[in-house]
């Protein structure tokens, strides 16, 4: 299929998941047009991307980047012009908690509803919405199985803001959808990853390898009880392509996660694989009253909080159906984000 004529918008492109995007877009032929908060990343961004381009330096002429800021209406206009498909991939992910919850709520709703109103004038075909699990289990009883139809409960005291943040914008999102005409040509996908790991590109790991850099650097003594459903970056990217054609993902909600896992789990597979060089990996257990002692003082601790002695387990056979998707397990994903976070110098081995 060729498809140098047709043009895709990536928000946040300088991101985690939208920078392995923008990589698959670029392969697959596409002209992609990418924002971020300023224009000067652009070089910076197209020297990360072209190791991974299977024609270099001809993809990149593809590529351009454009600014908008989620928190302002200057931009979007010009970033969605020409194009038939976006994908809203940036969002707040702090790697600590805010100081009050609308400092990600705010931007995460109002710069979504952007993003749609501007695509939504431009005759835009498709929108594919990066979400998050996060919209789909916390404040519940985790005692269960989730699928699609969940929601996270805004009300739940124990719910964080960032589950808040990204359950607001995706529900506003389709509250968008569905104000427009009937006939209106344009289409909405969710996709909501759990915890995202695997391939780093450049030295931003972001908020999703902290897990991974915690334990590499033993920032805590053993394990707490911690549970994610996991899911590997490239994994996240492609369905955010397959979705984006995809005929019957219009107006679908997609779980994009395996099954859930431990980070005792992610640890025994990095002692496995590192801990021949150089890396003191802990595999104990740490005990819940501890974890709640580190949180107070480490605020990127406090984030996992909510997870503490409870699963994620959730059902991905509807992405399997219709997306065609075949996720990587959870060695592979631990193991990329490893060898990468060496070779950009994330983490060094300590004597």
């Amino acid at each position: 299929m060729n498809e140098s004529n047709t043009t895709v918008l990536v928000t946040g492109a300088t991101g985690f998941i939208a920078q392995h995007c923008v990589v698959l877009l670029l392969n697959a032929g596409y002209r992609v047009r990418g924002t971020a908060r300023s224009a000067t990343r652009e070089s910076k961004l197209k020297a990360t991307l072209a190791p991974h381009l299977a024609d270099g330096a001809a993809a990149l002429d593809r590529f351009d980047i454009v600014p908008a800021d989620l928190t302002a209406d200057a931009g979007w206009a010009e970033a969605v012009a020409g194009c038939r498909y976006v994908l809203h991939v940036a969002s707040p992910l702090p790697r600590t908690p805010p100081r009050h919850e609308d400092e990600l709520i705010v931007p995460a709703r109002d710069g979504t509803l952007r993003v749609l109103k501007a695509a939504a004038g431009a005759g835009v075909k498709r929108v594919v919405l990066t979400s998050s699990v996060a919209a789909v289990l916390y404040g519940r009883d985790r005692s269960r199985t989730f699928d699609e139809s969940d929601w996270s409960d805004l009300n739940a005291a124990s719910i964080g803001a960032y589950e808040k943040s990204k359950t607001i914008a995706e529900r506003a999102a389709w509250d968008f959808i569905a104000s427009l005409d009937a006939d209106h040509p344009l289409e909405l996908t969710t996709i909501n990853p759990g915890l995202v790991l695997g391939p780093i590109l450049d030295q931003d790991y972001g908020t999703s390898g902290e897990v991974v850099k915690k334990l590499f650097d033993r920032d805590f003594p053993a394990c707490p009880d911690l549970n994610w459903a996991v899911v590997d970056v490239r994994d996240v990217a492609a369905a955010h392509i397959a979705a984006m054609t995809e005929p019957a993902a219009a107006g679908e909600r997609f779980i994009c996660a395996v099954e859930n896992h431990s980070i005792l789990d992610i640890a025994r597979i990095l002692d496995k694989h590192f801990a021949d060089r150089g890396f003191r990996i802990p595999t104990g257990k740490l005990p819940d009253f501890v974890m709640r002692l580190v949180a107070v003082f480490d605020r990127t601790a406090r984030l996992g909080l909510n997870d503490l002695g409870v699963k994620q387990n959730v059902d991905n056979s509807k992405i399997k159906k219709i997306l065609d998707w075949e996720p990587l397990d959870l060695e592979e994903m631990v193991v990329a984000m490893g060898e990468s976070f060496i070779k950009y110098g994330v983490v060094t081995p300590k004597s």
